[in-house]
């Protein structure tokens, strides 16, 4: 398998990035348990990939940023921006609700991103953050993907387990919310089957593979 640079990495994934995994969909139902309501709120998906989680929102303004050009075209996705989470086109406390879904992974600097998103964030607002499990990691899972000729690929991805999250996002003006993990179970086993992965399949259950979640930005949060 051929390890890639996120940004090269997505520009081949792009293609075929809608296609569910049992990390996306693990990690949705973890964005539908905890981000909240989004009627009449203004959101920003910070690495929106190719925007089909935003579409069709009922928040009042939704806009997306991704550093992939091409994530953004196969999506057709609308309301967007080439754009790196550290350093956004935006002003700042302009977003009711934010998402950083799956993307923080490809970071090694956390604080740089975590400043950004409270530097566009409201005081009182909320950021959902999603991250591929450091336990998964450790078990040898990793985020990857089939290019157009069969290919094998994994993407470049630095490991942050759940204290430096949180510990991190503190720093940046966030409280904590709430925290909640996706698990190998039933969910997912069709996944597995139809990966003809039966075997890893029983090895992995219980395994913690996505990790989420839910901070507030607070009233006294520092200066960026």
């Amino acid at each position: 398998m051929i390890t890639l640079a996120p940004d090269q990495a997505y520009r081949l994934w792009a293609p075929t990035y809608n296609d569910e995994t049992a990390i996306s969909l693990l990690e949705n139902d973890l964005a539908l348990e905890l981000s909240p309501p989004l009627a009449g709120k203004r959101l920003l998906d910070a690495g929106c990939g190719t925007g089909r989680r935003s579409a069709g929102r009922q928040a009042a303004l939704a806009i997306g940023v991704d550093r992939c050009r091409e994530m953004l075209m196969a999506g057709g996705a609308r309301r967007a921006a080439v754009a790196d989470v550290r350093a956004l086109p935006l002003p700042a406390a302009c977003f009711d609700v934010i998402w950083c879904r799956l993307v923080l992974g490809h970071i090694g600097d956390l604080l740089s991103a975590y400043r950004e998103l409270a530097r566009v964030c409201r005081p009182g607002g909320a950021l959902f953050v999603s991250d591929f499990h450091a336990e998964a990691v450790a078990a040898g899972h990793c985020r990857s993907f089939r290019g157009s000729a069969g290919q094998r690929y994994a993407v470049e991805h630095h490991v942050h387990d759940a204290n430096t999250h949180l510990e991190v996002a503190q720093e940046a003006g966030f409280a904590t919310l709430a925290q909640r993990m996706g698990n190998v179970g039933p969910r997912i086993e069709h996944l597995y089957v139809r990966a003809g992965r039966e075997a890893r399949y029983q090895s992995d259950l219980g395994l913690p593979l996505v990790a989420a979640f839910l901070f507030e930005r607070t009233a006294n949060a520092p200066a960026h």
